[in-house]
């Protein structure tokens, strides 16, 4: 089925939740309400004809300038059919939350650990939203456009020092 077969079906079965369809670059993105980002990932993943059984990745986006400042952007592909849509859902800045999909998907565990900690959208319902790649006591989130590219003032990692102990050797090893 093609991709923009796939944004028709969804635009019939959810017309109020679906916002927008555009095709770009061989791609085509389907912007939905997040209110009901769960039963619309259900449908995909359980309709057989689009039997969408894999979450190639999940991530946050940035647009600091918008109203709803966040998006979740999921790739979905159907293994069994060999076809792909994109998901977005637009996530406001005063209420960064969007339900979780590990329930559709148990590979959405660590994707959405990683935005909640790049980007701090919440993931509802997610069964363990601890910090992933920073940690546990940093403060902010660093893939956000208003995040200090230095960090913030006054603040360093306290294993700092243990690092580049570890690294004093890379050049003289050849590593770095």
């Amino acid at each position: 089925m093609e991709p923009t077969e796939i944004a028709n079906r969804l635009q019939e079965k959810f017309p109020l939740e679906v916002e927008e369809a555009r095709s770009f670059r061989d791609q085509v993105f389907v912007t939905v309400r997040r209110e009901r980002i769960l039963d619309i990932c259900r449908y995909l993943y359980g309709a057989p004809d689009l039997n969408m059984n894999f979450l190639t990745d999940l991530c946050g986006v940035d647009y600091p300038e918008r109203k709803d400042r966040f998006e979740v952007v999921y790739n979905l592909y159907s293994l069994k059919f060999n076809h792909r849509i994109l998901l977005k859902a637009r996530v406001p800045a005063d209420d960064p939350s969007i339900d979780s999909v590990v329930s559709v998907w148990s590979g959405a565990n660590w994707h959405e650990r990683e935005a909640c900690d790049m980007y701090g959208i919440v993931f509802n319902g997610h069964p363990d939203l601890r910090r992933i790649l920073m940690p546990e006591d940093w403060e902010g989130f660093p893939q956000r456009k208003d995040y200090p590219l230095k960090g913030k003032e006054g603040w360093e990692y306290r294993g700092f020092e243990d690092t580049k102990e570890l690294h004093s050797h890379d050049r003289e090893w050849n590593i770095g």
